[in-house]
């Protein structure tokens, strides 16, 4: 089963504005049809960041935590088990002990004995830490059972979060969450990280106000911050590009913490020239694979310790527990691919797919609901057993654009009250528990709101390019100046070029992928190209239409480039 796509191509956008001499134009006219109309937009500084006092909930959050440090009261940060939540904790810990904290502490819930977040049985686990302060990050908004029971015990609960608010919230002391309804922060699309990271700079603006020493350089956790933001995946507005960028630059400089340099070291990548697309495909799946397959504690240690030799050792953990993360995703992947035969021999698939193995692994079925996704673009729930034969099923929810995931969720759990005893996320993901029984139920259900919400085209895939190179165009400076001209990423999209080219030689690689050697029109010498995964068995086209990246190959060095193929179609 192929995806057919169709190439669209953005409408050209003439830069204006001011602009080093340093900025190609190439790089000025992709900008400018991303919407920055000067370099400052293109590339904004952390001077242009939203204040942190426009965030809601601030006055609250602060208060709690310049009373627990003046107090000496035991604070402590409960993270999530996915990249976003591991960054965010660390950002917490790191940032309150810089503020003045002493006595700080970390949890984090094991995905297969306490389930997503703040959870009463995480709740009973903790109580041995004897907390006085609990801190979420990254989760804490659907929380309400977890919330409730830590109070029950005595203890005050500060909420920060991005995820969307349900009809209530929970019954914290203070909660920070741009998603609020009525908060009128502009940059909703911060991530978990970046919201801890925007309390500790509200903390430090009220302890200076107030006249305590507060000298901390909260910069030092920008590494953090850029990783988690690009990891999980959400709009990098002018508010996210500037925290990313930052951290970015803090990473290539050398200066990032020990645990995130020697993952980089053990990714095989160059520091000096890392790219948001090395955090999103090296860093963030090592991180990730302990809250997947283990348990994200060894995830947070690595980003924790201050020891270089500690940290190589967990990197090398993180390493090996992703390798097996590896196998397991592909078998179930090829197994989510047997199934979507399946139902295409049925006839034409339904708007939204709802896929489930009793021997599936929750902690992969994200995964593989996002590359089912890719696959026959469209909705994809997979399922899998909350842990071995359970009768209590995980879901996770990936989406196209033009369906809120979320809302969907939320229109069923509204039709089929009870159905559903969680659910929780955003536009495009999401994830929820689910009886076995209701499984057939659920899936019509959330078929039928599918279809009566979604515009039929908008399950034809687009593959949006920015036009075609020119000959001279295809350069190793070019190809360095989009590398670094980033952080690329969701609502600001990495470059994609599309053209015709002859193709004068083609061979395999490990097995699955397809080497091309290209004649450009006006090129004197060839050019090659990699297509992962591209090989069907049959040799290409002699003339071809390509969706491609124009990159650097470090491989030949020099001023060597190569085309990373995103899509090949014959051409006439």
């Amino acid at each position: 089963m192929t995806i057919i796509r169709r190439i669209v191509r953005r409408p050209a956008v003439v830069p204006a504005g001011e602009w080093p001499d340093q900025v190609p134009m190439l790089l000025r006219r992709l900008y400018a049809t991303r919407g920055a109309s000067d370099f400052e937009s293109a590339r904004p500084k952390l001077a242009r960041l939203h204040a942190p006092d426009s965030l809601g909930g601030m006055d609250a959050a602060t208060a709690l935590l310049r009373d627990a440090i003046a107090q000496d009261r035991h604070i402590v940060v409960v993270g999530d088990f996915d990249c976003d939540g591991a960054t965010a904790c660390a950002v917490g810990v790191r940032g309150l002990r810089l503020l003045g904290a002493k006595r700080v502490s970390h949890a984090v819930p094991n995905r297969a004995v306490h389930g997503y977040g703040l959870s009463p049985g995480l709740v009973d686990d903790l109580a041995t830490l004897q907390p006085d302060l609990l801190v979420t990050v990254d989760h804490g908004i659907a929380c309400h059972a977890g919330v409730a029971a830590a109070r029950a015990r005595g203890w005050q609960v500060l909420v920060t979060d991005h995820h969307l608010p349900g009809e209530t919230l929970p019954d914290a002391h203070a909660i920070v969450d741009p998603n609020l309804r009525g908060d009128g922060f502009p940059s909703k699309a911060l991530a978990g990280v970046g919201v801890m990271f925007y309390v500790l700079l509200a903390l430090r603006a009220r302890l200076r106000a107030e006249g305590a020493a507060a000298d901390a350089d909260l910069s030092t956790l920008l590494d953090l911050v850029a990783v988690g933001t690009i990891a999980d995946l959400v709009p990098l507005d002018a508010n996210n590009r500037a925290l990313a960028g930052a951290g970015l630059r803090r990473l290539r400089a050398g200066q990032g913490c020990a645990g995130l340099q020697a993952l980089i070291e053990a990714s095989g990548r160059d520091v000096r020239t890392l790219t948001a697309a090395d955090i999103g495909y090296a860093l963030a799946p090592r991180i990730n694979a302990a809250g997947r397959l283990e348990d994200m504690a060894v995830g947070i240690e690595c980003l924790l310790t201050d020891d270089a030799s500690h940290a190589r050792h967990l990197a090398t953990v993180l390493g090996e527990i992703n390798a097996e993360r590896k196998g397991v995703q592909q078998q179930m992947t090829d197994e989510a691919e047997a199934a979507l035969a399946r139902v295409a021999l049925d006839g034409a698939l339904p708007p939204v797919l709802c896929l489930f193995d009793p021997d599936w692994h929750p902690g992969v079925v994200g995964l593989v609901a996002s590359r089912m996704k890719d696959r026959v673009h469209r909705p994809v729930v997979a399922f899998a057993p909350a842990e071995p034969g359970s009768d209590a099923l995980r879901g996770s929810a990936r989406s196209i654009p033009g369906l809120h995931i979320r809302d969907a969720l939320a229109a069923v759990d509204t039709a089929l009250p009870g159905m559903i005893p969680r659910f929780g996320g955003h536009a495009m993901a999401a994830g929820l528990s689910l009886p076995h029984g209701a499984l057939a139920g659920f899936a019509e259900a959330l078929r039928t709101h599918v279809e009566r919400v979604l515009d039929p085209a908008l399950l034809h895939a687009e593959l949006v390019s920015d036009g075609m190179l020119e000959a001279h165009e295809f350069d190793r400076a070019n190809a360095e100046c989009l590398r670094d001209g980033g952080p690329w990423g969701q609502a600001f999209p990495e470059p994609v070029f599309d053209g015709l080219f002859d193709v004068i030689g083609h061979r395999v690689i490990g097995e699955r992928h397809l080497k091309l050697s290209l004649r450009i029109e006006g090129r004197p010498r060839p050019v090659d190209a990699i297509h992962f995964n591209g090989w069907t068995g049959r040799a290409p086209p002699s003339r071809v239409h390509l969706a491609y990246r124009l990159a650097v190959d470090d491989y030949r060095g020099g001023d060597a480039i190569q085309l990373v193929v995103e899509h090949l179609d014959g051409a006439a």
